[in-house]
């Protein structure tokens, strides 16, 4: 064992938050506490964390977690948890790298030897569908996840959801198995006719059929449709989540490891999970240090069904060359097969970042702009 000797951070395009953790034996990890739009404000927590987990010993992840948490007093919360979420993916990683393991191991080891995946296709405002259903399959994806509308007002043309359950038809006739994401956009008077009208359609899960501030609307929502409900990735502890286990209102969490504390908060949720005989579904439209991660959970996890990855992704082609790929030195353990992921087997995550075009690259990138829609009369939809 070996004390913590430095801590850095490293903002990278497209929108991602990078954290190396040093030992005083040279060990090294990697963590991501990417919190898309928020850079600055998740900047400034972990500064704060610098400072007093510097000298702690690296292997004693779990009390640094507790030390975090327990003697904050103000604490949980998006910016809190993404800073606390880098520091904790870190140091699993070096910890296992030091034992020469993967992560998985110091979890409990293998419950499964491959993790199934999906991708997302159509952007904000969702066009093309069968187009880009037919890449996602050419690259051996067997499911992906769509938005359901585009902006809509609090109460809106019940036309404008139509749309939406011709796109799911036309993804499904290729064979792909879809998941419909409302994005928290609609407003219970418009999710409760969009979920009846996907009701039949057999889609994967119904994603934030409404605004995680809503417990009581999801609850109405869930008894109004056959189609399982996910979501979770706007829930940011294991006690954010209690509520939706104990009304029975969800089927699918969807927690984002870099956004709930990491490793060692997403495995506790999964397995509060697991007692309510709900499955979990990892969000994850960010980068290959989460996404590493994730999997180290998913070939763990016995209630995982399926894990979100971001390549291709819009929010990346968009910002030019930047995507999962960009930052590591083996991106082959990111190839897709018959829509799974083989179980990494190299230390730690697994992956191989390359330290390099990290530091180049965070040279030069500015914070992620958060989007926006308005309405034809002016003003803000929900994005």
């Amino acid at each position: 064992m070996a004390p913590i000797k430095t801590i850095e951070y490293f903002r990278v395009k497209p929108r991602w938050l990078f954290v190396k953790i040093v030992d005083a034996e040279g060990h090294v990890g990697w963590g991501e506490a990417t919190l898309e739009g928020h850079t600055q404000a998740v900047e400034g927590t972990l500064l704060g964390f610098v400072d007093r987990f510097l000298g702690l010993e690296a292997d004693d992840i779990e009390h640094i977690w507790q030390l975090a948490w327990r003697q904050s007093f103000y604490r949980g919360g998006p910016v809190f948890m993404s800073a606390l979420a880098g520091i904790d993916i870190a140091l699993w990683d070096l910890k296992a790298r030091r034992l020469g393991v993967p992560i998985y191991q110091l979890l409990g080891g293998k419950v499964r030897q491959k993790v199934q995946v999906y991708a997302w296709i159509g952007g904000d405002r969702p066009s093309s569908v069968a187009e880009a259903g037919k890449e996602r399959l050419a690259q051996g994806f067997r499911a992906v996840k769509m938005n359901a509308t585009e902006d809509v007002g609090w109460l809106d043309s019940p036309s404008k959801l139509d749309s939406a359950v011709e796109r799911v038809k036309t993804v499904k006739d290729l064979g792909l198995d879809v998941a419909v994401d409302f994005h928290g956009r609609l407003h219970k008077a418009m999710a409760k006719q969009l979920a009846r009208k996907l009701d039949g359609c057999d889609v994967l899960f119904l994603e934030e059929p409404l605004l995680s501030e809503h417990p009581e609307g999801i609850k109405q929502l869930s008894n109004l449709t056959s189609s399982p409900i996910a979501l979770g990735e706007r829930l940011y502890s294991r006690w954010d989540f209690k509520r939706y286990f104990e009304d029975a209102s969800v089927d699918v969490i969807q927690p984002d490891i870099s956004h709930c504390g990491g490793i060692s908060e997403i495995r506790r949720i999964a397995a509060m999970a697991e007692t309510y005989d709900v499955a979990i579904a990892p969000h994850c439209p960010l980068g290959p240090i989460a996404l590493a991660a994730c999997l180290q959970i998913g070939l763990s996890t016995p209630n995982h069904m399926i894990q979100e990855m971001s390549v291709g992704m819009h929010y990346n082609t968009e910002a030019g060359e930047h995507d999962i790929h960009s930052y590591v030195r083996n991106p082959e353990v990111f190839t897709v097969k018959d829509g799974h992921l083989d179980a990494f087997t190299g230390p730690g995550l697994g992956i191989e970042v390359d330290e390099e075009a990290v530091r180049r690259v965070a040279e030069n990138t500015e914070p992620w702009p958060l989007g926006k829609f308005v309405g034809v009369d002016g003003a803000l939809r929900e994005w």
